[in-house]
This record gives C-alpha cells, sequence and structure tokens, in this order.
C-alpha cells in the first residue's frame, strides 16, 4: 500500500510552531525536521503547513494594491480592446488612463496595431511637463523592447503586469469594460473613422459628465461649474429653475443640468 502523504498532527503542529524555521523559511524548517528530529518529509509538505507570512506579523515588503493606492497619482495605465465592424473587420481601441482621478488621457483606434504605433499615441498622451513616474501595461507582443525603453527616456519607469494577471491592470480593465457595457455593446460601427467618432463622444461624456462612485462621486475631469451648490430644500429645485436633460450618442446617455426658466 502506498503511504500517505500526510502529515501526522504533531509533525504539522511542530511545522505551524517552529518560528526559528520561519524566520530561515522554508528549508531552514526542513533541515531541521530532517537532522534534528530524523522526519523525513519533503519541501512540498513544509510548505503545505507552514506559513511563510504569519497574520500576526507584517509581511516586510509592500502589496501591489498597496503601491497603487500610494502612487496613484504619478500611475498611467494603458492596454487595446477589439472592436468588430458591421464588415467584420478587427478595429483596435487604445486607451490610456490616469489612477488617481480615473481620466481617459488618451483614446484612438486602428486597424494594424504596432510597437511605433503605439508608442506615438503615449507621445501624444504624455505631456513634456508630465509629473507621472509609472506606466502600467500588460505583456503584449505590442509592448515591445524598444517601446518600453522609449518610454523611460520620457522619465517614466515601465511596469508590466504579471502573465494571466488582469486584475494587476484592473483600472485600464475596467474602464474597457465600462466602455463595452455603456457604449460599444449599443452599436456596431462601419468603418474606423465611425468607431472613432463613437469613442470620442462617449470619452467625452465620461471625462465631463459622467460621476464616478470612486471619486466621492465624482467626475474626473469636471466643468468649472460644477459641482453646483446644494438647494435650501432637499427633495425640491428653486421655482426659478428647471432640469435640462443633454442627450449623448442620440439618446443613449443623458447629462442633466440647471438653467433659469424663461421670463
Amino acid at each position: 500500500m502506498r503511504p500517505s502523504r500526510h502529515c501526522c498532527p504533531a509533525t504539522s503542529a511542530r511545522i505551524r510552531s517552529g518560528s526559528a524555521e520561519q524566520a530561515r523559511g522554508l528549508f531552514g524548517a526542513y533541515n531541521e525536521l530532517l537532522l534534528k528530529l530524523g522526519i523525513r518529509v519533503s519541501p512540498r509538505t513544509v510548505r503545505k503547513y507552514m506559513q511563510l507570512h504569519p497574520w500576526e506579523q507584517p509581511r516586510g515588503d509592500q502589496r501591489w494594491s498597496t503601491f497603487v493606492r500610494n502612487h496613484a497619482s504619478a500611475i498611467l495605465s494603458c492596454d487595446f480592446c477589439v472592436v468588430v465592424t458591421a464588415t467584420f473587420r478587427l478595429l483596435y481601441v487604445f486607451i490610456v488612463i490616469e489612477h488617481q482621478t480615473r481620466r481617459i488621457v488618451h483614446c484612438n483606434v486602428t486597424a494594424h496595431p504596432t510597437a511605433a504605433w503605439t508608442l506615438q499615441q503615449l507621445r501624444e498622451a504624455i505631456p513634456s511637463d508630465h509629473s507621472y513616474r509609472f506606466l502600467i501595461h500588460d505583456r503584449d507582443g505590442i509592448f515591445s523592447p524598444l517601446l518600453d525603453k522609449s518610454v523611460s527616456h520620457m522619465g517614466i519607469r515601465v511596469l508590466r503586469s504579471p502573465p494571466r494577471s488582469p486584475k494587476a491592470n484592473s483600472f485600464c480593465e475596467r474602464v474597457i469594460g465600462t466602455l463595452r457595457r455603456e457604449c460599444l455593446d449599443y452599436f456596431i460601427p462601419i468603418t474606423e473613422s465611425h468607431l472613432r467618432s463613437i469613442t470620442t463622444n462617449w470619452i467625452t461624456h465620461y471625462n465631463k459628465g459622467r460621476p464616478h462612485s470612486s471619486l466621492g462621486p465624482g467626475i474626473p475631469n469636471p466643468p468649472s461649474d460644477l459641482p453646483v451648490a446644494l438647494q435650501t430644500h432637499r427633495h425640491r429645485i428653486p421655482n426659478h429653475l428647471k432640469v435640462m436633460a443633454h442627450p449623448i450618442l442620440g439618446g443613449l446617455h443623458h447629462e442633466y443640468g440647471l438653467l433659469p426658466k424663461a421670463a
């Protein structure tokens, strides 16, 4: 009969309780059990029962979410999404977003994305007097080493997300999902210029008219007349004002505001 791979309770308790072994790491615990107790267990078994980072103690490093939160004002992220036209052509939408304000800094459309084209879009998105320090993107082949080197010459450090880890670029992934749910799912673009017109109109609405819950709520790039002062009555608008609705993308969305009533 094949022996069981599970440790006995005493051995598993010994692995969990060894603070000195935890300090020396995985193989420290393995050597302790082998040399001093005569217990033959594999490093895999030690890894199963020993917490390398106990909950009671600090990790000693910075989590990715902590890094993104601490440096949000200095981080840009970018990514592509694919759109199919009425003639079954594939078009690629490139988006650059600023983390702190959730503002879409740049967007463009192409049928043939290349590293040179992507680099030109980043040059257009990032001004010469910028204060950004990091650019996050995935490991797509379009983001070539030459592109990363050119971006570093702008004074920005490139951070590649780990393989198969879309959550590492969650801000950009989320805005692409919002673009699909609120805009692209309702349109079938005819040409590249048609898709560019649709995304431009929606991004203007996203940046200047669409409230964002994570901002308080707030608007990524609000106009000078927003936010308006709170009304005297919580549930009523003054008699001399009226609500005006401005349609976006043919009425798919609306932006609301107050205007004085005609005399």
